[in-house]
């Protein structure tokens, strides 16, 4: 969390960013008229206001009146307090946040008087383009009385969230939802907003969203809205954004009390209570000051089946930033995941595999440690003895943990699959398509697809390998697309949000499938899978256009909708990894394996994909 003068100045900067860009209309009318009535009490609810953005916003307030109903002694460091009388508007909340900067010296259950400065705080900094909080600032705070009856707070419940996520935004403020006026009843984003820094609770809720290592889980309110088979709320489109769905932290230091761990499908029993917060990687966050019981859903890691006798079984795995200074317990466990729960794929396209020596930036660009270390503990876990393929990148140029040079990697098992090895692949070097002898070949196997393309800029470039399997060629092209950092978040204050990564990964997928379009332009039955971690929805425009002209299909697809899926993200199970089949690729059978998207315990954040066809 930001310290306390970085803090103020962020707040500044948003009240005045908020002013320039009309976000404020009304406000100055509305400050001035305060300032003339100075001696009238004002209220928590007079500052909330029925828009998201304090009409006192950057004012001065004195004597405001509330009960402590949360202290938070880490992190960003303050109090919550709120109004026991409140007014007959449901659109204006009766908590707000103190923000105090160091540890506060009230207690839960203290009447108090709060003077400071109201501000507008955008978590992640206002580029992030999230909603801000309203709070008190600079505060002076008189403690009035002690252990008083905290305000009754507001359950949230499947019946009082909207169906609607949020109102469009205001095309005149930019596509802000900031200046509208919020509709509680209407809209599920405008119902939390009317909550926030209220003493809320939740009841017995289905967990959705695992434990992280930041100590916050996920639950729904809404358990059938668009449920996945293995417990979780899938997202299954731009506008099904899940509205049920909202985050659990603990007030509670966790040298006190550990945050509880749990799994999606778990149950986190009994009443959750305490003030509703706006983080900037959750949104609207319930700071629990009692946490309910998880009660043990019993999920289980999948496990797929062996490929049959004519079956060409191909995988993808994100690894994670894999390299040989990871325990020797990550790449066992990761392992035994490819034998076991993969069954031994003939070939395994793999991502994020780093260099020698990891993160440490001194020019090292070479992976055969890693991924020697990597198939010798296939080995040992009983797999077979895994050959590989890949091209090493140029230092630095490919994104990912700075010093780390993460690129795809083929691993093939030999008895099974052969690779046909054209020399001359690097990483600057482009592989090109021809035809021989009637069928497509590559000029370059291992190759890189348009290495120099402006599309992979600080990302990581396609690798096509030409593979044999009983005698016939089978082309892979293993991706790690550009990730969607920079993307505003479904909560933001823009609706829709914006999503500038997009763009480069729209770049990307074109790149894609014109190469796959040149193979079957040279074999219109040529057998290609595109495989591996697209960074982008079944949905999204990459898809599309990775799609274009019917040359792919994304396999995931043949899947049950409850079943799509291979990443969880704020309780959103979605789908970021991905197989697409040329045209000749037909009765196809695909899996998802879960084996660590939904478990709090986790050898990387990606579930493997595969697939076994008969080429």
């Amino acid at each position: 969390m930001p310290a306390a003068s970085s803090r103020t100045t962020t707040v500044s900067a948003v009240v005045t960013a908020a002013l320039a860009a009309g976000l404020l209309t009304g406000a100055a009318t509305t400050s001035a008229s305060a300032s003339t009535t100075a001696d009238a009490q004002v209220r928590i609810h007079d500052i909330q206001g029925s828009t998201r953005i304090s009409p006192l916003a950057g004012q001065q307030v004195d004597g405001v009146a509330g009960i402590v109903t949360g202290v938070r002694t880490y992190g960003s460091k303050g109090f919550w307090f709120q109004d026991p009388q409140p007014d007959a508007d449901p659109a204006t909340s009766e908590g707000i946040f103190v923000y105090t900067g160091s540890a506060p010296t009230v207690a839960v259950g203290d009447a108090v008087t709060v003077s400071g400065t109201v501000t507008e705080y955008v978590p992640g900094g206002l580029d992030s383009g999230n909603q801000s909080l309203t709070q008190i600032s600079k505060p002076t705070v008189t403690v009035v009385s002690s252990g008083n009856a905290l305000p009754a707070p507001v359950r949230i419940t499947s019946r009082s969230v909207p169906s609607r996520y949020a109102p469009e935004g205001d095309p005149a403020a930019g596509g802000s939802i900031n200046a509208l006026p919020l509709r509680p009843s209407r809209y599920a984003l405008d119902h939390y907003e009317s909550l926030e820094g209220m003493n809320v609770e939740v009841g017995t809720s289905r967990v959705v969203g695992a434990t992280d290592t930041h100590a916050e889980l996920w639950v729904t309110v809404k358990p059938h809205e668009n449920d996945a088979r293995r417990g979780g709320t899938v997202y299954g489109s731009y506008t099904s954004q899940n509205t049920g769905r909202l985050q659990i932290q603990s007030l509670v230091p966790l040298a006190q009390q550990p945050f509880p761990k749990a799994n999606v499908g778990d149950v986190l029993s009994g009443t959750t209570e305490g003030p509703l917060d706006f983080t900037q990687y959750g949104g609207y966050t319930l700071t629990a000051r009692t946490m309910g019981t998880v009660v043990d859903g019993e999920l289980r890691r999948e496990t797929t089946r062996k490929q049959r006798d004519g079956e060409l079984a191909v995988a993808t795995y994100n690894v994670e930033n894999l390299d040989p200074g990871d325990p020797q317990e990550k790449f066992d466990a990761l392992a035994a995941a490819v034998v076991d729960n993969l069954a031994s794929p003939d070939i395994l396209a793999l991502e994020e595999i780093q260099d020698n020596n990891g993160s440490k930036s001194d020019g090292t660009v070479a992976a055969d440690l890693t991924v020697e270390k990597f198939i010798d503990a296939i080995r040992a876990a009983g797999g077979p003895a895994y050959d590989w393929r890949s091209i090493d990148p140029q230092d630095k140029k490919d994104g990912g943990e700075p010093g780390g040079n993460i690129r795809q990697v083929f691993l093939f098992n030999p008895e099974r699959v052969s690779f046909t090895d054209r020399a001359g692949g690097d990483a600057t070097s482009a592989t090109e398509v021809v035809r021989e002898r009637g069928r497509a070949a590559l000029t370059l196997s291992p190759g890189r697809i348009d290495p120099t393309n402006p599309a992979w800029e600080n990302s990581r470039k396609p690798l096509v390998g030409e593979f044999a399997f009983r005698g016939r060629p089978v082309f892979v092209v293993a991706n790690h697309f550009a990730s969607k950092g920079g993307d505003e978040s479904i909560f933001s204050q823009h609706q829709p949000p914006t999503r500038s990564s997009e763009v480069q990964r729209h770049a990307q997928a074109e790149t894609v499938n014109t190469f796959v379009k040149k193979l079957l332009s040279a074999q219109k039955n040529a057998d290609v899978l595109v495989v591996g971690d697209i960074n982008d929805f079944e949905f999204s425009g990459t898809t599309k256009a990775l799609t274009a002209g019917d040359v792919l299909y994304p396999a995931i697809k043949s899947l049950p909708r409850s079943e799509r899926y291979s990443y969880v993200y704020q309780g959103n199970s979605q789908v970021l990894d991905q197989i697409l089949t040329s045209p000749s690729i037909r009765g196809f059978h695909y899996d998802s394996v879960h084996i660590n998207a939904e478990f709090a315990d986790q050898n990387s954040d990606h579930d493997p994909q595969v697939i076994r066809f008969r080429p």
